[in-house]
C-alpha cells in the first residue's frame, strides 16, 4: 500500500436533500450521516422494513443501463454514480447515505448538490490511516466497441476522459483531473446528458419520469419533427421547446463546451468508487460508459484482492529468527556461494516465510553489470526455491537426507529491480498438499513492502542417501 500516509474522513453532522429519481419520478429524502473508520460507503433503505444495507461494491452492480445500479438481497440502489462521485470528488471515506426510496434524488443532473451538502456538514479527520491502493502496473479493460480504461502509475489519483460518438452535435471531447480538489469546480457541476432519440425511445417506454430540461443536457442528433417537439412539450410540461443553435434543447446552456466529457469524468470517478478502495494512480478512460466502468472496476478490486491476500508478511527483523543461516545449512545442501537464504521467521506445515540480506558482496555483482548491479532475476527465483526447500523438507523427518529439484516454473513476473542493500522477505505457500514427493508452491519476494518477484514453483523431494 502507499508510503504517503493520510488520514481516513467523514463528515461532522448529517445533513438531507430533497428531490425526485430521474427514471422513477418519485419524491425522495437523501441524508448523509457520518460513519465510523472503515465504513467505506454505505446505502441504507429507509422506506424499507429494518433498513437494510447496500455498501457501495462493485459485486452488488446488477444493470447499467442509464446508471449504475445495485442489488443486495433484492434490495436495489438505482444511479448511485453521482452521489458517489461527490464522496471521492471530496475525500471522504466513510459516510452513510440514507434514501427512502430506491433512487438517489437527481438534482440538476450532476454532483453539485451533493457536494454543497457535504460542505455544509463538515468535512473532519478520523483517527485510522487511508488504505490506498498504488497502482504499479498497468490495468486495462476494453470492450469490442473501441471503449478501454486504463490504470497506469502516477503520485496521486488522476483521470483523463475521452468521449466520441461519432455525431457531429457533440464531436470529439476530453477532460482531466490532475488533483481531486479540482473536482468540486472542475467536474462537479457537468451535467449528464442524452441525445434526442434516447429521450425518445425513454418517453415511450415510460422511463425518465423524474427528467426535465433542468437536469439533463439533451443533444439533438436528429431532425426534429413538429409532432416530437409536442410530445417533448407534454412530457417536461413546457409551453415552447426548440433546438438552440449549438444543437441542444433550449432552456439550458452549457457550463463548459465540453461538459459531456466533464460529466463522463464525474461518472468515472463514481463507478471506480465501487472498488471501495483509494486509488493512486492514473486513469485514462476512452469512450467510457456505466457498463465499461463497471467492468474495469471489477477487474481493478480483483487485482486489489488479490496484493492484498498476497501482502508482504509482517515481520519484526529485530527479534530473532525461527532458523539462522547454520540452521539453515543442517537442512539445506546449498553452500556459499549459492545458499541464498539467511534465516527463516516462520515455517508452518503451508508456508514458510524467509529473509536475504542483499549485499554489494555478492558474487554475482562482479559481472552482472558491475556499473549497475542488479540481482540476476534467475537467482531470485533460486532464492525463493531454497526457502522453500525448507518448507518441502519439513514434510520428511530426515531433511539431510533429501534433496529437492526444480519440476516446472510458472507465472513468473519480475515487478522490480533488487539491489545492494535490499532486504527480500520470501513467501512461499502450499498450493496442494504434498503427494510422492511433489511440492507445488507459490512464491513471492518483497523489498520495503513491495512486490518484487512472484513465481509458480514445482519441485520433487528425493531421497539422496
Amino acid at each position: 500500500m502507499a508510503d504517503k500516509i493520510s488520514k481516513q474522513r467523514t463528515i461532522q453532522e448529517e445533513v438531507s436533500l430533497d428531490g425526485v429519481g430521474l427514471h422513477t419520478g418519485k419524491k425522495v429524502k437523501l441524508t448523509f450521516k457520518p460513519a465510523p473508520e472503515n465504513t467505506g460507503y454505505v446505502f441504507r433503505r429507509t422506506d424499507l422494513e429494518g433498513m437494510p444495507e447496500v455498501e457501495a461494491d462493485v459485486a452488488y452492480v446488477v444493470n447499467t443501463q442509464r446508471g449504475t445500479n445495485l442489488d443486495k438481497n433484492g434490495v436495489t440502489i438505482q444511479t448511485s454514480e453521482h452521489v458517489l462521485a461527490a464522496c471521492v470528488g471530496l475525500e471522504i471515506d466513510n459516510l452513510y447515505i440514507e434514501l427512502d426510496a430506491s433512487e438517489p434524488p437527481i438534482m440538476d443532473g450532476s454532483s453539485k448538490f451533493f457536494v454543497e451538502a457535504l460542505e455544509k456538514a463538515g468535512v473532519v479527520e478520523q483517527e485510522a490511516d487511508r488504505e490506498e491502493y498504488v497502482v504499479d502496473q498497468i490495468i486495462c479493460y476494453r470492450d469490442d466497441n473501441g471503449s478501454e480504461i486504463i490504470a497506469m502509475p502516477a503520485d496521486e489519483y488522476q483521470v483523463t476522459t475521452m468521449v466520441d460518438f461519432g455525431t457531429k452535435v457533440l464531436g470529439t471531447q476530453n477532460a482531466s483531473i490532475e488533483h481531486l480538489s479540482e473536482f468540486k469546480t472542475e467536474i462537479a457541476d457537468a451535467r449528464t446528458f442524452s441525445f434526442l432519440h434516447e429521450i425518445e425511445t425513454l418517453l415511450e417506454h415510460g422511463l425518465i419520469k423524474g427528467g426535465d430540461l433542468n437536469n439533463a443536457i439533451v443533444y439533438v442528433d436528429k431532425e426534429i419533427s413538429e409532432d416530437t417537439l409536442k410530445k417533448l412539450r407534454v412530457a417536461f410540461n413546457k409551453e415552447e421547446i426548440s433546438v438552440k443553435p449549438n444543437g441542444i434543447l433550449d432552456n439550458l446552456n452549457l457550463h463548459y463546451p465540453n461538459e459531456a466529457a466533464r460529466h463522463k469524468l464525474l461518472d468515472v470517478l463514481g463507478d471506480v468508487a465501487l472498488v471501495g478502495t483509494r486509488i493512486r494512480g492514473k486513469i485514462i478512460a476512452t469512450k467510457p460508459g456505466h457498463y465499461v466502468n463497471t467492468e474495469f472496476a471489477k477487474k481493478l478490486a480483483k487485482v486489489i484482492k488479490a496484493e492484498k491476500r498476497n501482502n508482504v508478511p509482517k515481520i519484526d527483523l529485530s527479534q530473532p529468527p525461527l532458523m539462522d543461516v547454520n540452521d539453515i545449512m543442517n537442512t539445506l545442501p546449498h553452500r556459499s556461494p549459492f545458499l541464498l537464504v539467511d534465516k527463516i521467521y516462520e515455517l508452518t506445515e503451508s508456508h514458510v516465510i524467509g529473509m536475504k540480506n542483499v549485499t554489494m558482496n555478492e558474487p554475482f555483482f562482479v559481472g552482472h553489470f558491475p556499473g549497475k548491479p542488479v540481482m540476476p532475476g534467475v537467482l531470485q527465483v533460486e532464492a525463493m526455491a531454497q526457502t522453500g526447500g525448507i518448507l518441502a523438507l519439513k514434510s520428511v523427518p530426515d531433511p539431510e537426507n533429501y534433496l529437492t529439484f526444480f519440476m516446472k516454473i510458472d507465472n513468473v513476473k519480475f515487478k522490480r529491480q533488487v539491489v545492494p542493500g535490499d532486504t527480500l522477505i520470501f513467501k512461499l505457500e502450499l498450493l496442494a498438499p504434498i503427494r510422492r514427493g511433489i511440492c507445488q508452491m507459490q512464491g513471492y519476494a518483497f523489498v520495503n513492502g513491495q512486490l518484487a518477484t512472484e513465481a509458480v514453483l514445482m519441485a520433487q523431494i528425493v531421497k539422496s542417501k
